[in-house]
Parts: structure tokens; C-alpha cells; sequence
């Protein structure tokens, strides 16, 4: 590209030489995440993908998007990007397995004032591991760089999934019925939600990014705290082939109150015991440091359960050892039961 015809947007703090050496340096990111049904290369106008239909009897797409939330302002603070396009990807690709739906592809959207050309390869390279653990391409992405919108070394992403599912084993749910087991998949930590309020903590306890988290073995703050969302497509499909799974969950933001109802039919009700399933040891800070009841914990994080299945009593203990044989660990906590009105439709024993 000639500097001449660059030199205006260039004093203006646009530097299109640098957005085109990130797309360079990301091609082979790209690449490593491509599967049967992509047809396109970067650098187009529109990604490009045929999907396979065969063996669907109704298809269905099914999409989800979303960001990383106020964890990104860890990563600036920390400067560790490696691990937040993970996260991006897993936000959307668990939404829509809850629905059963396999992730075909998935596109993302960074967003800085000044493009800094390491940093952004950094968190496309994340992005990229990301797809390649949800078994989908990374068909394409864009990159703005609007000066004056950021604060200088900070960036927002955003992301959506697209998936296929077959209608005519769609899981919504309806099926759930009381006696039902609640299968907890354990989350990796924190993943993408109630970052607000771990920065609020974090910054009243003193520590910091290199220092030992507590009773995390001597993991480094920045480690525990920066932990990827685990991506829960490879096992869960493996289940769904095999199992009749009533309902999922994928619980995010509002955790166990708000993302379980979502899924369950209005005259039952998810009945959850707190003791069932080891909480990890950055909960236990949280909570301390944050002068925090159990309630408000489960209100706004995952409390070590990142996924949940719903299934009959003769399959709960089959699903839990499928799940164990991938290295996920999962148990059995909690039942469904009939909905008493003037209770919520998640009640945990504590």
C-alpha cells in the first residue's frame, strides 16, 4: 500500500499498514481451525460456508453472541491476552449446544483505539484455540481501530457462533419431570461473569498479579483469575449421541437463579444440594473477602459448576462416567422436584 495515499488516515491514528500486517500474521490462525465446509479465505467480504445436511432430518441453525465482560479490564491490567478469545468462543459455542446444536463457525470482533499488532495476534491466537476445541471454523472477523474510543491499551471483543441442530431433536426441555437428576460438569473457574465485582475484591485485598492466589497450589493471581472458560462441545456431543438428555444449561451471568429456568417447564422445579460437589478454592476467597452469603455467591457466579444436564434416574450415573472418561469432572447434584408456587424455581439446600 502506498504511504501517500495512507499518509491522511494515518495522522488521523488510523494505521492501515498495521491492520493489514494483523491479518498476515493471523492467516495461519485461521487456517488451523478449518473444517469440511468452509469455502472462503480470510480477507473477504463475507465468510463462506456449506454445511453438510445429510443425515438431518430437519435442520435448524441455531446462533448465540456475546463478549468477554469487564474480565477483559484483568487482561489489560495483568497484560496477559492469551486466554480471553477462549473465553469469547465459549461464551457463544455453549450457549447453543444447550440446544443441542453442533458449532459450524464462528466470527469474532475486536475493537481498540490504537491497534497494537502483538496484542491482537495474542487474542486472535485465543480465539482460534477457542474454535479448535469447539470443533468449528473461525470463518472471519473484523477489526476496527477508532481512535479516541478506547482507553490506550485496551480493546473490546465480541463474537457470534452459528450451529446446526436437527428439529427434530431439539432440546428445549419440555421433557423434565420430577425425579429428574441435575448433572453438574464442573467449571474451570471463574469464567466470563461477576468480573465487576472480582476486581472490586481484588483491588480491596492488595493482591497481585504475580503473587501466589490463595490456596491455589501457587498458581499466580493472574492465572486463577484469567482462567479460559472450558468449552464443553467435545463431551457433550459425545453424550448427546447416545443419552437422552432432557435439558442443559449453561450457567453464565445470574448462574444458577437465573440460567435454570430458563430450561425448565413452569410446573416443576431444580432442587439443588450444596454439598454435593467440591467448590473451588477462588469462590471461597471471593466470598471471605467479599463478605458474601452463599445466596449472593450462586447469584452471581458459577460456584464450580460451568454446565448442566438434566436426565432420568437411570441414566444420571452413566452420564456422570461418560463425562468423568473425558477428563471432565461432574456429579449428580441435585433433583428435579414439583414447583411449590411461592418458592423460586432453583431452591439450594444449604
Amino acid at each position: 500500500m502506498s504511504s501517500d495515499r495512507a499518509k491522511a488516515y494515518t495522522n488521523a491514528g488510523v494505521n492501515i499498514q498495521a491492520g493489514s500486517e494483523l491479518v498476515d500474521r493471523i492467516r495461519h490462525y485461521v487456517a488451523s481451525t478449518r473444517i469440511r465446509g468452509v469455502i472462503s479465505d480470510i480477507g473477504g467480504f463475507g465468510g463462506l460456508f456449506r454445511p453438510e445436511l445429510s443425515g438431518i432430518n430437519e435442520p435448524v441453525l441455531v446462533s448465540s453472541t456475546d463478549g468477554v465482560g469487564t474480565k477483559l479490564k484483568l487482561a489489560f491490567a495483568f497484560n496477559k491476552h492469551d486466554s480471553v478469545g477462549i473465553d469469547l468462543v465459549a461464551m457463544s459455542a455453549n450457549d447453543i449446544l444447550v440446544h443441542g446444536a453442533h458449532p459450524l463457525f464462528f466470527l469474532d470482533y475486536f475493537a481498540t483505539g490504537r491497534l497494537d499488532v502483538e496484542i491482537a495476534q495474542t487474542v486472535v491466537g485465543g480465539i482460534a484455540e477457542g474454535c479448535r476445541q469447539a470443533g468449528c471454523a473461525l470463518l472471519g472477523g473484523e477489526t476496527a481501530e477508532m481512535p479516541d474510543m478506547y482507553a490506550p491499551g485496551e480493546y473490546d471483543l465480541a463474537g457470534f457462533c452459528v450451529g446446526i441442530a436437527d428439529n427434530t431433536r431439539l432440546i428445549d426441555g419440555s421433557g423434565i419431570q420430577v425425579g429428574d437428576k441435575i448433572i453438574g460438569i464442573a467449571s474451570s473457574g471463574l469464567h466470563s461473569n461477576g468480573f465487576s465485582l472480582v476486581r472490586e475484591i481484588l483491588a480491596d485485598s492488595g493482591l497481585s498479579a504475580d503473587e501466589p492466589f490463595p490456596g491455589a497450589d501457587g498458581a499466580s493471581t493472574k492465572d486463577v483469575l484469567l482462567t479460559p472458560t472450558t468449552i464443553y462441545v467435545t463431551p457433550v456431543r459425545a453424550l448427546l449421541r447416545d443419552m437422552n438428555i432432557k435439558g442443559m444449561a449453561h450457567i453464565t451471568g445470574g448462574s444458577f437463579y437465573d440460567n435454570l429456568p430458563r430450561v425448565l417447564p413452569a410446573q416443576v422445579e431444580a432442587r439443588i444440594f450444596f454439598d454435593a460437589w467440591p467448590i473451588p478454592p477462588v469462590f471461597t476467597w471471593l466470598k471471605k473477602m467479599g463478605n458474601l452469603s452463599w445466596p449472593e455467591m450462586f447469584q452471581i457466579f458459577n460456584c464450580g459448576i460451568g454446565y448442566i444436564l438434566l436426565t432420568s434416574v437411570e441414566q444420571a450415573k452413566e452420564a456422570v462416567n461418560r463425562m468423568q472418561s473425558f477428563g471432565m469432572s461432574a456429579s449428580i447434584i441435585g433433583e428435579i422436584a414439583r414447583h411449590s408456587q411461592d418458592e423460586e424455581q432453583v431452591v439450594i439446600n444449604f
